[in-house]
């Protein structure tokens, strides 16, 4: 058997077994290692370099949104987590508690921030004191710890890496208009460097964030057709405020309340990079965040002036593109199959017969095909290529969506929907909790949002058949 070959069947089919798949393609283009604790993860340099794209150019977007970057503390006091009920209650599975400092038993536990939300009221409390002191626009990058008890890397890990916003308003307005504000740079995110398309909408009551008045949210539709919540923005409105008497005195020299809110986006993201793109080859990167755009693979690199051709050539395209190399003793089959493992968006070959025709072979990882490309013209063939990979991905993917989304009109529909086509789902809600909880029950269905963009789909609740005036997307979910 050849070492190529060996390469691709390191690879389970996504046809045979999807998780499986997950996991060796997240092995195999060298993102993550396990780590020794369980449900941690080491991200290797070129999963991080992927996410330090992603990270950069959000964090970019954050900064032009008025945001200031903050760092707040890893411990959290027992008792200053136990402030806001709703908020505790809601994440009291998955703390991690330190109950020792060296060897000393502390006398009160520390919670390892699983978020920073009562970190940044108590600051708030102590800094805010007039209308002059608002807004307070922080953003924090960092790493939290949440107990889960079944992992995954990216997907789902007992300690993560993240953004969390955090920002306190004078009034209510302004506060909602943050909270729509950064969803709406969550979703530009989304589809313009990742090239994956979301639906935006707002979370039912008991899908909401934990102490938050409602929660907002970015959907997205992943290969299998389960869904994964790519970020979200919570509007808290006075709640934390009041359990941590944060007030400020108005123009009128009157005591009020602060608005505040929170929003997120983690490492998660990258396994809906994976999900949404990825083949049975290995991963495909959108252009717009490959730490690689192009790598270049000289064949016959033995014969005499083709790696100088090569090395002369990336000099070129480095000022055009982010370009590297290959020019290990690896044979060419086996750097053909690692570009395509790691999604490289462009390989580009040149050898000897290519030299003399004054040319380089493009290929393309989204369709694998081949573009011959004179020298001359190479700088500006690549650029417009890769953006032509960014866009096809994105149309690719709203056409998978579109085509894994189906609308039920009753829970036989949402069954053999979920037999024959598991995607999104598309019904009429009359609001009933206890038909949410009965889709989750029967189903292991779960509402993702009530969308933003409504439709009238009919006028009974798919669930109960009672008065229904709200269009929710359902699925099954990471």
């Amino acid at each position: 058997m050849s070492k190529e070959k060996q390469f691709v069947e390191k690879v389970t089919a996504m046809e045979e077994d999807f998780a499986q798949w997950y996991t060796d393609v997240v092995k195999e283009a060298e993102l993550v290692d396990y780590g020794l604790v369980r449900g941690t993860m080491i991200i290797r340099p070129y999963g991080f370099a992927i996410w330090e794209n992603i990270r950069d150019a959000l964090d970019q977007k954050i900064k032009e949104t008025g945001h200031s970057n903050v760092a707040f503390p890893i411990f959290i006091p027992e008792s200053l987590l136990q402030k806001e009920k709703d908020h505790v209650e809601g994440f009291a599975p998955e703390v991690a508690w330190v109950t020792h400092g060296g060897d000393e038993e502390l006398a009160e536990r520390l919670a390892v921030r699983p978020t920073s939300e009562v970190l940044f009221c108590d600051y708030y409390s102590k800094n805010i004191h007039s209308y002059r002191d608002l807004p307070k626009l922080y953003n924090q990058w960092g790493n939290v710890v949440r107990w889960e008890k079944t992992t995954r890397p990216f997907l789902r890990s007992s300690e993560f890496h993240w953004q969390e916003g955090h920002t306190a308003h004078a009034t209510a307005e302004e506060a909602k208009e943050e909270t729509d504000r950064m969803l709406e740079v969550y979703a530009e995110l989304t589809e313009d460097y990742l090239a994956i398309p979301v639906i935006k909408g707002r979370k039912t009551e008991s899908e909401k964030f934990a102490g938050a008045e409602y929660t907002i949210t970015i959907e997205c539709m992943m290969h299998d057709g389960k869904a994964l919540q790519a970020g979200t923005s919570h509007y808290f409105g006075t709640g934390f405020a009041e359990a941590f008497d944060i007030t400020y005195l108005d123009k009128a020299g009157k005591s009020q309340f602060v608005h505040q809110t929170s929003w997120g986006v983690s490492t998660r993201i990258m396994g809906a990079l994976i999900m949404v793109h990825g083949d049975n080859r290995g991963l495909v990167v959108p252009p717009r965040i490959a730490p690689t755009q192009a790598m270049i693979v000289p064949i016959a690199q033995h014969k005499e002036g083709v790696l100088d051709k090569a090395y002369e050539l990336k000099d070129r395209l480095a000022k055009v593109a982010r370009v590297d190399i290959d020019a290990s003793d690896k044979m060419p089959g086996w750097k053909f199959n690692e570009c395509e493992m790691k999604g490289y968006p462009v390989r580009v070959e040149i050898g000897p017969k290519d030299i003399e025709k004054n040319q380089a072979v493009l290929v393309r990882r989204d369709t694998l095909e081949k573009e011959f490309v004179s020298l001359d013209e190479i700088e500006e063939r690549l650029p417009a290529l890769l953006e032509e990979i960014q866009q096809n991905l994105f149309n690719k993917a709203l056409e998978h969506r579109n085509s894994k989304t189906t609308v039920v009109k009753s829970l036989e529909e949402m069954e053999k929907a979920l037999e024959e086509n598991p995607g999104f789902m598309k019904a009429m809600w009359c609001g009933d909790e206890a038909c949410e909880e009965k889709v989750k029950e029967e189903f292991s269905v779960t509402s993702r949002c009530i969308p933003f963009e409504q439709e009238k789909l009919d006028n009974k609740c798919f669930c109960c058949g009672k008065e229904a005036d709200q269009m929710v997307y359902w699925a099954r979910a990471y």
